[in-house]
């Protein structure tokens, strides 16, 4: 026990070495470090009350707040595991991860992005669960709990997180990550980004997503401030940046050029963000910055199953392999598909092990012993090593769409795509996009009459709406290779392109 780290451990000596820092923002929230442990401990209580105990899941329905904090500390002084589902799914989408999770307490807020699920009894109303926290009799940090010990065992496999990834094999799937994983992630990316004490966060981006969260927790293990906002709106980013004098934000490409015209007029002081370089215009209202992370323009290669990034470009300055070298924290084999390592130059899978690594899939226990073979984390994308020691990420062995910032995977869009009563088989491919990069196409044959409209609208129906075809195009058959679909037929035939890696 007196080797072991957790979240919880790390928020409780915040809270006695940084009492006068404020830890969250959130509105009308401002929660100092030793309110946000008092909060978390009530919030604890609260939830073991109503049967959450270790290994227990509680699942959180709504968009970013300091509730989605609060929550997966308390889950960590539990030993418990927090999943923060992705607001954006259809009703269909959500009732899959609450029957595949199980959770034992499903936590809403009163938003329109949380109501498709939030009349069902089962769910608890976060403001509500609070209220009922605060009033309680619930010892405080101050007073020592035997019974709410801050950690929860030794096994730093033991897991506190759970993101689900995208549905590359049809479904998704809850990756399992422990506090242990997350504290060395945090650690590897305070280096990298070169964060210091008095870094602010803006959480703006979707925190389901491990690229906001592991700015969130390392802004937290580094005993920073974390600013909350439901999403991202270019206005009130430039708003917060302003009034929080934030560091850094989860932003890119397009939502930098946003926040650039949203201030056009220069009305916000936004030189407080120590950013990449982007644009004259936005060099010129933020501060460009020098660490390693930003000069490699945050580039690197990772994927939640490793707890954010594997492989830093921040590392390897003027590197061959565009991937950067891997994390202080893990190591990168470049495996063939008999679990030998190949030759520099040459593609194989990128595997991973070390410090970061996610502790298994919940609930999959096949899909886990695949992801293993030979002891090591099997990622399923291609990678080459360079004679500098470098990695470059080439493509995923399982085709995957690139539309905007979101992964989409053929075989999710193609089982809702079967599932209409008019579809006899489908494909999808996805086509260069001069906006998205990439957009999503099906390739449909029918068996009864269905328009274009049709399918596109049974999709979005069940799906995220950014996972539904742009185009659709009905042909007779669908060609294959073996039982799969020949997908470089499709590209040729149907002007597929612009994949990642390619």
């Amino acid at each position: 026990m007196i080797h072991s780290l957790t979240l919880s451990d790390v928020l409780a000596e915040h809270a006695r070495s940084r009492p006068q820092v404020t830890a969250v923002v959130d509105g009308e929230v401002r929660l100092s470090y030793p309110e946000l442990d008092a909060r978390v401990t009530r919030l604890a209580r609260a939830l073991k009350g109503r049967g959450v105990t270790a290994g227990e899941r509680v699942l959180w329905l709504g968009q970013n707040s300091h509730a989605v904090l609060e929550l997966l500390l308390a889950c960590s002084r539990l030993g418990a595991i927090f999943c923060p589902a992705n607001w954006r799914q259809s009703t269909d989408e959500l009732r899959f991860v609450v029957e595949d999770l199980a959770p034992a307490v499903v936590v809403w807020e009163r938003s329109e992005a949380a109501a498709p699920l939030a009349t069902e009894a089962w769910v608890e109303d976060y403001a509500a669960l609070v209220e009922e926290a605060s009033a309680a009799e619930f010892p405080t940090p101050a007073t020592p709990d035997p019974a709410m010990p801050g950690s929860p065992g030794p096994d730093d496999t033991v897991p506190v997180l759970a993101l689900y990834t995208a549905a590359f094999d049809g479904r998704p799937n809850a990756a399992l990550l422990s506090s242990a994983a997350l504290l060395a992630h945090s650690t590897s990316l305070l280096v990298v980004r070169q964060m210091e004490p008095g870094f602010t966060f803006l959480n703006n981006g979707p925190l389901f997503h491990v690229g906001t969260m592991m700015f969130c927790l390392a802004t937290l293990q580094i005993g920073g401030t974390n600013v909350f906002t439901p999403s991202f709106d270019a206005d009130e980013v430039c708003r917060l940046v302003d009034a929080e004098k934030v560091t850094q934000a989860f932003l890119f490409g397009q939502m930098i050029d946003a926040v650039v015209a949203a201030n056009a007029e220069r009305k916000y002081d936004l030189s407080s963000l120590r950013f990449v370089s982007h644009s004259t215009e936005w060099d010129e209202m933020t501060t460009p910055n020098d660490s390693p992370w930003c000069r490699s323009k945050m580039g690197g290669y990772g994927q939640t199953e490793v707890g954010g990034m594997l492989t830093f470009l921040g590392l390897a300055p003027g590197a061959a392999g565009f991937a950067g070298r891997p994390s202080p924290l893990v190591q990168v084999r470049i495996l063939a598909a008999d679990g030998n390592e190949v030759p520099s130059g040459e593609v194989g899978e990128i595997c991973a092990r070390g410090k970061t690594l996610f502790s298994g899939y919940f609930a999959r226990p096949e899909l886990n012993a695949q992801k293993s073979l030979y002891g090591w984390h099997h990622t399923g994308d291609l990678g080459r090593r360079e004679p500098d020691g470098t990695i470059t990420f080439i493509g995923p062995k399982l085709r995957m769409i690139k539309s905007g910032n979101e992964n989409v995977y053929p075989a999710e869009v193609e089982r809702v795509l079967k599932s209409h009563p008019a579809v006899a088989d489908a494909a999808v491919i996805g086509v260069p996009d001069e906006r998205w990069h990439q957009a999503v196409k099906a390739v449909v044959a029918l068996k009864a009459e269905a328009s274009a409209e049709d399918l596109v609208e049974h999709v979005r129906t069940r799906l995220a709406s950014y996972k539904k075809p742009r185009h659709v195009e009905i042909v007779e058959s669908i060609p294959k290779k073996g039982f799969t679909p020949d997908y470089d037929a499709l590209d040729a035939a149907h002007g597929g392109g612009n994949y990642p890696g390619a």
